[in-house]
């Protein structure tokens, strides 16, 4: 029975039951468990109906939002709006989400997130779909003030009378993950209402659970195209935020006070030498930049046939390129949320320790305001001692360590946007060791006598508030606080480093709980390894490809030793060779490092008899867990062309065949206007066919 005639035959029997009937007493949103409700609609025979995010205007809102809602409002299912809908593709491409009504903020943040399928299956888990157990109820997870929770919605999303979303869609009008993630957002904050303003960061972190950074454009560091290349190639969302101004849409075709997801940098030669491009993308899912490096700008010229072809994009899809420079002056912000701090930090080593302490300000208790104006009370705020320990093997260690600190605050109220933000921040202080072995709170006339750590204190009105510093090991002091005493909230206060203790002071340090991160396409040995050939060679040929690529120590897998042959590696430099040197930049040797670890990890899973290579059944399985839709056709001829003769596939000839398909992919999507052919030249055809 299809689920259309499903829901035909459940409206034409009131005797079956009611979801609204079954569960009369709800429990809190973010108690409610997914797996007891889906089992009691299913045993049930009816679809999950969620009162506590009913389908009426109490989850829509009660502000502005409800003057922009079609006359003629309605609730439906994704079954009733499209015969053969779909929770989650494989083969969906990112980004092929649609802003609705809910502001650009959230939908730059979920942009930024389709970069990372890793990240990604932890937000919204894959095994949910309209088929298999459908009972109208999903659910996703989000890292909410410290801790993961589990927020379960049914599948009711608001309508205009022509059966078209209000809010989040897709491409794919089929496809409802985005819009199901969406409402999931809404009702962890409240309502639709409440996601019509925020920051991009603040998403960010609520899909990770990582550490935010905020660059002001206008004071951008030096090295702020270090910091972009080290996120690029790390497990990092980014976005960006336009100045204010009086005209919505510019002359240069930016959005005034608009949000942009940061999807990728590529330096490119040009013939009066390198350029530095950063590629956005408009969460409209329309109108671009229109000034140098632009789909339509002659720059394009400048740069050899292929580069051209791989990464000027000819469709009007939002997404476009621009100069580092223009982006500096264009953008008032850049938001970059990291699962660990290495951005800040240039230490040896890929483990990290975090910490955290849950505490709240009271009024005429822990509530005194900041240094500077009220020192007579600023000693009653909460007091954590930090410890910091010599690292393993840092060469640093001995002098200064890398100590992130973040602190969050927690509004008091269910709607995120009905209560401001207050004004927060910390002080850090030295300590003596007799002070931390005592154990005491420290007194006011301490504060009197001694300077803070962060000479400029900073205050915002932010939900996070993040520094970092570089603290020789030893004892210190971290004084969380608010502008003005007297005012009350939560916090949570987050401490990244090395190594390090965090506990609140007069508690019991031999119960703290800290965790240590790491991270699996980072660390010291191959970072040492990627400096140590790339700085004799700052370009290499094919043959040094070889070596290294035969010579790369793999963690965690010591007994294994990849095998690339010659013509393997010439294969894969004239992929990933754009401007056609002949040769591969550190640049596109991290591009591809990224890749084949993520393509070994697909490998393995997949190789079920772990023999090695991979056969006709398990390359297709291959394929899909990559996120490619390739026909069975396509498939079987490329077991043909790269597989040994009994059609078996080895994980040197698969990283060869997937580059392939991604970059030629990539190729199409840039050219395509329509979706369906594409124009080229003789000569970029020859380039393309030919020198890949």
């Amino acid at each position: 029975m299809s689920l259309l005639s499903f829901l035909r035959r459940r409206k034409k029997k009131p005797e079956v039951p009611s979801c609204q009937r079954i569960f009369q007493k709800p429990s809190k949103p973010l108690q409610q468990n997914y797996q007891t409700l889906l089992e009691m609609c299913l045993k049930n025979k009816c679809l999950f109906e969620d009162d506590d995010f009913p389908a009426d205007l109490s989850s829509i809102g009660r502000g502005p939002l409800l003057q922009k809602l079609p006359s003629k409002l309605q609730w439906k299912r994704p079954p009733e709006l499209h015969e053969n809908p779909v929770f989650y593709a494989a083969n969906t491409r990112r980004l092929d989400i649609c802003q609705g009504l809910v502001d650009c903020w959230f939908l730059a943040a979920l942009g930024a997130l389709t970069f990372h399928q890793d990240i990604l299956a932890l937000v919204v888990p894959k095994h949910q779909s309209f088929d298999r157990k459908y009972a109208g109820i999903f659910h996703f997870r989000f890292w909410h003030f410290g801790e993961w929770v589990d927020v379960v919605v049914d599948d009711r999303l608001p309508v205009n009378e022509d059966g078209q979303l209000v809010f989040l869609s897709s491409v794919c009008k089929n496809l409802f993950w985005g819009a199901l993630l969406e409402k999931a957002y809404a009702k962890l904050y409240g309502s639709y209402e409440d996601l019509q303003i925020g920051q991009v960061s603040e998403a960010l972190v609520d899909f990770t659970g990582g550490v935010n950074m905020t660059i002001k454009l206008a004071e951008a560091p030096p090295d702020l195209w270090d910091i972009l290349t080290r996120a690029t190639y790390s497990r990092s969302l980014m976005g960006c935020q336009t100045h204010l101004g009086e005209t919505k849409v510019l002359e240069n075709g930016l959005v005034a006070g608009h949000a942009y997801t940061v999807t990728g940098i590529r330096k490119v030669t040009c013939s009066h030498g390198p350029e530095n491009l950063v590629r956005l993308r408009n969460p409209w899912g329309k109108i671009e930049w229109k000034g140098d490096w632009s789909d339509s700008s002659g720059k394009w010229d400048l740069l050899s046939p292929k580069e051209k072809i791989l990464l000027r994009k000819n469709n009007e899809d939002g997404e476009f390129w621009m100069s580092l420079q223009d982006f500096k002056t264009h953008f008032v912000e850049l938001m970059i949320c990291k699962l660990t701090p290495d951005l800040v930090s240039q230490e040896d080593g890929k483990k990290w320790m975090y910490s955290q302490q849950i505490g709240r300000w009271v009024r005429g208790s822990t509530a005194g305001g900041r240094m500077k104006q009220y020192n007579g009370t600023f000693w009653m705020n909460p007091q954590y001692w930090l410890k910091i320990l010599p690292g393993d093997s840092s060469k640093h260690s001995l002098n200064s360590c890398s100590v992130l600190v973040s602190l969050i605050q927690k509004h008091s109220s269910k709607h995120r946007n009905r209560v401001p933000h207050l004004y927060i921040g910390f002080s850090i202080y030295k300590v003596c060791p007799e002070y931390y072995e005592s154990n005491r709170r420290l007194p006011p006339e301490f504060f009197t006598r001694n300077q803070a750590m962060n000479k400029v204190h900073l205050f915002l009105n932010d939900r996070e508030v993040t520094q970092d510093y570089r603290l020789r090991p030893g004892f210190y002091v971290i004084i969380p606080s608010i502008l003005e005493p007297h005012q009350e909230s939560e916090f949570i206060l987050r401490v990244f480093s090395r190594r390090h203790v965090l506990c609140e002071v007069g508690g019991n340090s031999s119960f703290v709980l800290s965790k240590e991160i790491v991270d699996r396409y980072e660390g010291k040995i191959w970072e040492d390894f990627f400096t140590k050939h790339f700085e004799q060679h700052p370009e290499i040929n094919a043959v040094q490809l070889q070596m290294i690529l035969n010579n790369m120590p793999w963690t965690n897998l010591p007994n294994f030793r990849l095998r690339f042959s010659l013509n393997a590696c010439q294969g894969i430099l004239a992929l990933l060779d754009l401007n056609a040197s002949g040769t591969l930049s550190i640049q596109e040797f991290r591009v591809l490092w990224r890749r084949l670890l993520f393509y070994l990890e697909i490998f393995q899973k997949k190789d079920i008899h772990r023999l090695g290579n991979l056969d006709l059944v398990e390359l297709h399985a291959a394929v899909q867990e990559i996120g490619i839709s390739l026909s069975n056709e396509v498939c079987n001829l490329m077991a043909i062309r790269y597989g040994n003769p009994d059609l078996k596939i080895s994980f040197e000839s698969f990283v060869c065949f997937m580059l392939r398909v991604e970059i030629m992919g990539e190729a199409f999507r840039n050219l395509t206007k329509d979706g369906k052919g594409i124009y080229l030249q003789e000569s970029e055809w020859m380039m393309m066919t030919l020198y890949s």
